[in-house]
């Protein structure tokens, strides 16, 4: 991966704690939630392949693994157009479902075909994952 789109990456993926408080829709907080978890995961294994902690092997696996698991609750939980007035959730979600399922979908393929077996297949395999994001992102989310 390029080093110049790693803290991109990061920044796009990263939802701060304090955008929870006050969500009163439990839908809206299961899909924060599930982002948090995947923003967490891209944190620990960017952090592995900026440098800024040590690689291991079995921590990016382990990160791979939760993420998969959150990444395959991405569909579920924003099916249902729940909205809160702390949602980054853009309507477009809705209105354009079948390309928000196509980007969920690429997402998930993304991870799968991440290799946490090395430093230098990380590195490699986190840039597709990442783009996934920041497309959805931009079509899909509401910076606020």
């Amino acid at each position: 991966m390029k080093r110049s789109t790693l803290p991109l990456i990061l920044t796009l993926i990263a939802l701060p704690a304090a955008a929870h408080e006050g969500v009163k829709d439990p839908q809206v907080l299961a899909r924060m939630n599930v982002m948090e978890t995947i923003g967490k995961q891209m944190g620990t294994l960017g952090g592995m392949a900026k440098g800024e902690v040590a690689f291991d092997a079995d921590a990016a696996a382990a990160a791979k693994a939760t993420l998969e698991k959150a990444s395959a609750q991405v569909l579920p939980t924003f099916e249902p157009p729940a909205t809160d007035p702390h949602s980054e959730a853009a309507p477009a979600i809705w209105e354009e479902w079948d390309g928000f399922t196509t980007q969920s979908v690429a997402m998930d393929a993304a991870i799968a075909a991440l290799d946490t077996s090395s430093l230098e297949t990380l590195r490699a395999g986190l840039g597709g994952i990442g783009q996934t994001c920041r497309t959805c992102h931009k079509a899909y989310r509401i910076k606020k």
